[in-house]
This record gives structure tokens, sequence and C-alpha cells, in this order.
């Protein structure tokens, strides 16, 4: 599944995480503490560079933590 995606696509599901998660940082926002449960998860890092395989890796991480605390797609 996500073995199959190109540079552009893994790129722009980076983009669009870090969207969120600066959006959900922004004091006085609800999503406040869905970052907080979100962290509370010890989420993996990625440290970027041109490593494919790690970034996948990470990507399925990340996506694990966000089916486990039900968020919708569009999240």
């Amino acid at each position: 599944i996500m073995a199959g995606r190109t540079n552009a696509q893994i790129a722009e599901a980076l983009a669009t995480l870090a969207g969120i998660m600066a959006r959900d940082h922004q004091p006085g926002r609800e999503n406040e503490a869905r970052l907080e449960r979100f962290m509370k998860h010890k989420p993996p890092t990625f440290t970027g560079g041109y490593n494919p395989e790690g970034v996948v890796k990470w990507l399925e991480e990340v996506e694990i933590i966000f089916e486990a605390m039900r968020c919708t797609e569009e999240d």
C-alpha cells in the first residue's frame, strides 16, 4: 500500500500532517487536547533526509496512532 507511493505523495502527506499538528497546537483551540493525546502515544520522529523506507515506516506508525485515537479521515 504505502510502498507504492511516490516521493511527491509522501511529501504531501508530511505537509498535511505538519499543517494539522501546527493548527492543533494554536493556543485556545479545543484541538490542543487532541495534540496532547497524540503526543502521549510517543509518536516516532522522522529526522528527514533521503530515506524512503524510513518515511514509509514513520507514516505507517503515525497512522496507527491516528487509528487508535479514532481520528476521522478528514482530520
